[in-house]
């Protein structure tokens, strides 16, 4: 791919935009050695203001969301994009979020623009799990690890009842869930249907992904062998 549609896809501006930016000098290799809208060069020698370029399309990011960010980009409080250059909000094909964390909800988010990859990673029969630790409002009764197991459970307005789901009891207040299903705001109305209302709610692992040492607002692009532990694969 010419560097010009390469640099512009990113978001770094548009073709006019970036045609200025090679005027100027200011696209180079990583010896200075100014390029050109014409070449044809590898996505990793290539700098713009001496500053590698962004993960290239196809990329998959892992964002430790904060409390108080929608998974949107049109809302208009604080979006999961504000955390992101600028110009990831103008790359081609589209950054997107892979299913969605609520506002309050805190921990790991996935992004792509790789459409097939997120089909992939939300479809039912990847059977991805997602473990969320939930702080409660009142303390457990006991029942709740029978109940969320059975396959039974009904949420309020479904016409289906839930996949079985696992649960571990941490403390009085405190539980670990692991999910199969991405069902709107399903850890929640899990709980509301025992009885019980979630304080907070924090996903902490994705597949064989977890957070690990990512400090929260902050994102980084995974790596191939990264990938593979989100579908199981070693």
């Amino acid at each position: 791919m010419k560097l010009l549609k390469l640099v512009a896809n990113l978001g770094y501006g548009s073709r006019k935009e970036v045609t200025a930016m090679v005027r100027d000098g200011r696209i180079t290799d990583p010896q200075g050695e100014v390029l050109y809208t014409d070449d044809e060069v590898d996505h990793s020698l290539i700098r713009v203001d001496g500053e590698p370029l962004d993960p290239p399309t196809g990329v998959l990011l892992m964002l430790n969301k904060p409390v108080g960010y929608t998974c949107s980009m049109k809302d208009p409080g604080q979006v999961v994009y504000d955390l992101l250059p600028d110009r990831f909000r103008l790359r081609s094909p589209t950054l997107s979020t892979v299913g969605r964390l609520d506002r309050e909800t805190t921990g790991l988010l996935l992004m792509t623009d790789d459409g097939q990859l997120l089909h992939r990673i939300v479809h039912p029969k990847s059977g991805i799990s997602k473990i969320y630790e939930a702080t409660l409002a009142r303390d457990l009764t006991g029942n709740e690890v029978k109940v969320f197991a059975s396959g039974k459970l009904m949420l309020e307005s479904e016409r289906t009842p839930l996949a079985p789901a696992h649960l571990e009891v941490v403390g009085p207040r405190h539980a670990r869930l692991t999910l199969t299903e991405g069902r709107y705001h399903q850890a929640r109305r899990m709980f509301a249907a025992v009885g019980n209302h979630v304080e907070k709610l924090h996903r902490s692992r994705v597949g064989g992904l977890e957070l690990s040492d990512l400090p929260e607002g902050q994102w980084r692009a995974l790596q191939s062998h990264e990938i593979d532990l989100l579908f199981g694969r070693t």
